[in-house]
């Protein structure tokens, strides 16, 4: 599949809250996963589909989600990337704060799986 093909699953798969389900689709066995920031009990950088999920559990398990949108893919003159933008309103349970992020996230791919995925996040 091309990037255009994956992102579009992506998005589509994320705006309808089927996270799982992108993560074992469209995700390699040995995907890196890379954030703009880490923590104690979430490392910034991970690797491996048994680390993402427990990533996104850790994320459901740590926020009230209120909403999420993805949007995209954004694609370039590399077959093997693409961008979407996420958008979500969020509260951080442990502290009870509601925020509005906004982040991108930047996939790259290999024999038709993603085999990263970094983000960035909109700051100030």
């Amino acid at each position: 599949m091309s990037a255009i093909e994956i992102g579009t699953q992506l998005v589509q798969l994320a705006n309808d809250g089927k996270d799982a389900e992108a993560v074992a689709r469209l995700y390699s066995e040995k995907i890196v996963s890379i954030e703009g920031q880490g923590s104690d009990e979430m490392p910034a950088r991970i690797e491996g589909i048994q680390a993402i999920r427990g990533k996104h559990q850790w994320w459901y398990d740590n926020h009230e989600i209120h909403s999420t949108s993805a949007t995209g893919p954004f694609c370039g003159h590399r077959d093997d990337q693409f961008v979407v933008q996420f958008d979500m309103d969020v509260t951080h349970k442990p502290s009870g704060k509601r925020q509005q992020m906004s982040e991108v996230g930047i996939f790259t791919l290999a024999d038709g799986k993603i085999v990263q995925e970094e983000y960035l996040y909109r700051m100030g």
